[in-house]
């Protein structure tokens, strides 16, 4: 019987398949340290937070609500009736998490349990009919259901997942499995969800409820089982061997939220950020499927020892369909200080038939080796000390500007970005931060003199975050250079980390400050200057994350401006503009970047028509497709035939083709904003001049 024939009986048997009695699971209850926990965790949110909580019915139902999305955020498994016996805690939430009394909240957990696990069977079941599905048709399935109302009948859920289950085989079959194959995917699939709703313990409910409860509050607190606080400790002592990324939930998946600078996923340069984790294996062993996978778990899966291969399929950020997948291989590793120091280089602009010198220093993180520096060694090394040194050198290499590069700079000690602006400034503040009593602690820059005073431009992007927005912020409000690129991440809080009698808890504290008295949280910095990204903040970012705390400002403080930056933009941007429109790489980041807004604008439904199905699929890959390729021909670059090709691709040109002369010898993507900003950076350098010659 083939798997994709319409044959009318088959079709009537797999529906009279109902799983009325699925095996009868243990019931999952608090334990009493757990009950202790709840109430030390609501004590610590309502006295420790930077917010002024107020545990009210507004905020039970809010927790409440964050807890059902938490159980069933695409409104998948229960019914409305499941819930109705639990209504309760949308006005007694805040008191249940204080007297410990967490017994409905996991009675909830548990009827969702018997229906997740019910529906797994029932798709087996379907599975084991020889369910066939008829490809012709003009059906949809809604790809995001997080704003439907809850179902008021079994039917309307069958309903719903029997279009699941079709779109499931679908998208195996369009990757060119063949109908066995296709079954084994997803019965393999299945049964390891099933598998791991079975093995659920206590403390999983327990921290998916704290997580429901934290997250209420803002993003960055959050409750840690004695499981997870062990896992932290040994990534905060960089002992860990893994690929250096950190992964983030997604609905069913897992996603790349950032990559550690210098880590093996950063090195491989085969991992972005937003790409999504479909399968994990081992060098030699089978694709472990973790779609609906626990994060914890899927995290444990890519662990393993130094030196060892993981292989991770992956579904790009850019990718319009799930079916788009590619295998990718990384050497684990521990990342070292040395994969993190900053490092400079020079490279010339052309100006009139003339080479002019820019250097650039890539920074990746902020960085300082605790232990030498509390051992009291002299040549430690620190971001602050590593950036003197290739400042000294590129001003001996004759540069005529700096460019600093924070680019994916996710931050670090805070100390260093007081001590890397204090190389651009002759003493003064550098940041404020505010605590949960209004009270404010002023940190700058106390050394006499200055490293480097030549005219200064900082690079920054979506990934840019903390530390990294401090420093271009202060080098901002000083007017000590110009600020290039996208907005950035908008991480501007300050969390603790805090013992409980089981446990930890990680709580937002404080909040950072600039000089100017403008917070850096959820807007992050904005560029004097705009690049075109393709990182959606819509999808990465402060701004992109449930209850963010709010963007506000304190007092300013009193600071000498080094320059005037501003009224140099207009000019700069106009001439950066002109440069754009003739640069294939920025014509191409524009291009993509409406796209793909444009693409998740539109890409709200999928067809179940393999044939309608594919002709989107093939018209959306075409667009960027064209897109790549234009850049390429214009870059006297080889043009691709696959558009999934252009993440696997070198960039080198053709044997035989020489590339355009004013673009560098390497030519991704990627490089195109540095050479922009050293661009800007020459352009700035020459206009001040000018503005002092015409002051004599």
């Amino acid at each position: 019987m083939s798997l994709f024939a319409t044959l009318s009986r088959s079709v009537a048997l797999a529906v009279m398949l109902v799983v009325t009695s699925p095996a009868v699971m243990a019931q999952i209850a608090p334990t009493d340290e757990q009950r202790q926990a709840a109430e030390e965790i609501a004590d610590a949110l309502r006295y420790g937070h930077y917010a002024n909580i107020t545990f009210d019915e507004q905020w039970s139902q809010e927790a409440f609500q964050r807890y059902l999305d938490f159980l069933d955020g695409q409104r998948a498994y229960l019914l409305s009736r499941d819930i109705e016996p639990y209504r309760h805690l949308e006005n007694t939430m805040a008191e249940a998490l204080f007297s410990g009394d967490l017994d409905d909240a996991f009675e909830l957990y548990n009827q969702l349990s018997e229906r997740h696990i019910a529906r797994t069977e029932w798709l087996l079941a379907r599975l084991d009919a020889g369910l066939s599905f008829d490809f012709d048709s003009d059906e949809r399935l809604e790809i995001d259901r997080e704003d439907a109302a809850w179902a008021t009948r079994e039917s309307e859920l069958d309903e719903l997942w029997r279009k699941r289950l079709k779109n499931d085989a679908l998208t195996l079959a369009l990757t060119d499995q063949d109908e066995e194959q296709i079954v084994d995917n997803l019965r393999q699939r299945y049964e390891g969800q099933l598998s791991r709703l079975k093995q659920t313990e206590s403390e999983d409910v327990f921290g998916l409820l704290m997580a429901a409860v934290t997250s209420t509050i803002d993003p960055h607190t959050g409750y840690l089982s004695p499981r997870q606080s062990e896992s932290f400790d040994i990534q905060m002592s960089l002992s860990l061997e893994g690929i250096g990324a950190l992964l983030q939930a997604d609905g069913e998946y897992v996603k790349v939220a950032s990559l550690v600078p210098g880590g093996p996923a950063d090195r491989a340069d085969v991992l972005e950020p937003a790409d999504r984790i479909i399968a994990v294996g081992q060098e030699d062993g089978e694709m472990v499927n973790v779609v609906g996978m626990r994060l914890d778990n899927v995290v444990d899966l890519i662990r393993g020892p130094k030196g060892s291969v993981v292989r991770l399929d992956i579904v790009p950020a850019q990718a319009v369909d799930m079916t788009r997948s590619h295998i990718v291989e990384i050497t684990r590793d521990t990342v070292s200080l040395e994969d993190q120091a900053a490092h400079g280089e020079v490279i010339d602009i052309e100006r009139d038939g003339e080479p002019h010198p820019v250097g650039v220093i890539n920074i990746p993180t902020f960085y300082v080796d605790f232990d030498a520096w509390q051992a009291g060694e002299e040549e430690y090394r620190s971001t602050t000390r590593d950036v003197a040194r290739e400042i000294e050198r590129l001003k001996e290499e004759g540069v005529e500007g700096i460019v600093l590069d924070l680019r994916n700079n996710g931050g670090g000690a805070l100390q260093e970005a007081n001590s890397l602006i204090g190389l651009f400034i002759d003493r003064g503040p550098t940041v404020q931060v505010r605590d949960a009593q209004g009270r404010i602690q002023l940190y700058g820059d106390t050394d006499a003199g200055t490293t480097y005073d030549g005219p200064l431009t900082v690079l920054v992007n979506r990934l840019s975050a903390s530390a990294s927005e401090i420093f271009a912020g202060a080098i901002q409000d000083y007017g000590r250079g110009l600020v290039v690129g996208s907005s950035t991440f908008g991480k501007g809080t300050v969390q603790t980390l805090n013992d409980l009698s089981h446990g930890q808890i990680k709580l937002t504290r404080a909040k950072f400050y600039r000089i100017s008295g403008e917070s850096t949280q959820n807007r992050g910095v904005d560029p004097d200057i705009s690049f075109p990204s393709l990182i959606d903040p819509e999808r990465i970012g402060e701004s992109s994350l449930d209850n963010a705390l709010g963007w506000d400002t304190v007092q300013n403080v009193q600071y000498r401006r080094y320059g005037t930056p501003e009224t140099f933009i207009d000019a700069l941007a106009a001439e950066h503009t002109a440069r754009a429109k003739t640069n294939p790489n920025f014509r191409y980041l524009e291009s993509q970047s409406a796209l793909a807004r444009q693409l998740r604008e539109q890409h709200t439904t999928v067809s179940l028509n393999r044939e309608q199905r594919q002709r989107e699929l093939e018209a959306q890959e075409a667009e960027q497709l064209s897109l790549e390729n234009q850049r390429r021909r214009a870059l006297n670059l080889p043009e691709l035939d696959e558009w999934m090709d252009a993440r696997l691709d070198s960039g080198e040109p053709e044997e035989g083709a020489e590339a355009d002369e004013n673009e560098d010898e390497d030519m991704p993507v990627d490089r195109a904003p540095v050479l922009e900003a050293a661009e800007i950076l020459l352009d700035y350098a020459h206009m001040q001049k000018s503005q002092r010659m015409a002051a004599r």
